[in-house]
């Protein structure tokens, strides 16, 4: 007799996938989100160094992403920033469903070259977020690098998450806002992952994430 597999095994096997379409009129984004992928990605949001960012995050945090974002580039890169923070914030919370299981935090230190950055990651259900890149220069090749920080405010928004990304030091800006990006995807690849043992528990004493 073949024993039927249990609802919590089925689960770990399951792959948890978002489509978000967020369209306003700033912003028309359309992306596709798998958490268990392979690190692989097709995005364009018309900001070169942002689509780098975009892309090293997919590939750092093992997720897949397709993400296409027109914006109103021609006022300001402010709205394509933000805008893609919230909606890649929201494509991880409806891909995390109750969050049954999952170990819900997570942290990283991550070298790069002469920089030290380090990310950390709560899915609690309640948006947070502090950022201190240390970058001092208005531009890191076509991005406006204070909205890094709106970014990562869209993303905790979206996630309904705290998010806390730090510049440890470093010498490069191009170094520094990597190494943030890389942080942040493995601080929440952590935090995405599925606990054994926890099993189906909510990682709450609350009863509601």
């Amino acid at each position: 007799m073949i024993k039927k597999k249990s609802s919590s095994s089925r689960r770990t096997t399951t792959r948890r996938t978002a489509v978000v379409a967020r369209h306003t009129a700033e912003t028309r984004i359309d992306l596709q989100l798998t958490i268990e992928g392979k690190g692989q990605y097709k995005v364009s949001t018309g900001i070169r160094f942002f689509d780098h960012m975009l892309e090293l995050f997919t590939r750092h945090g093992a997720f897949d992403l397709e993400l296409k974002c027109d914006g109103d580039l021609d006022v300001d890169q402010h709205h394509t920033v933000e805008d893609v923070g919230i909606a890649l914030g929201e494509a991880f919370d409806r891909a995390l469903g109750d969050k049954r299981g999952i170990l819900r935090a997570g942290y990283f230190l991550m070298p790069m070259d002469e920089t030290l950055a380090i990310a950390a990651v709560d899915m609690s259900g309640r948006a947070a977020f502090a950022v201190d890149t240390q970058v001092r220069t208005r531009l890191v090749g076509d991005l406006q690098t204070e909205l890094v920080t709106d970014f990562f405010e869209g993303f905790a928004r979206g996630a309904r998450a705290n998010v806390h990304v730090k510049t440890m030091y470093g010498r490069s800006n191009h170094h520094k806002i990597e190494a943030i990006f890389k942080a942040f995807a493995r601080a929440l690849r952590v935090a995405c992952s599925r606990d054994k043992q926890l099993g189906e528990m909510l990682p709450s004493t609350k009863g509601l994430l």
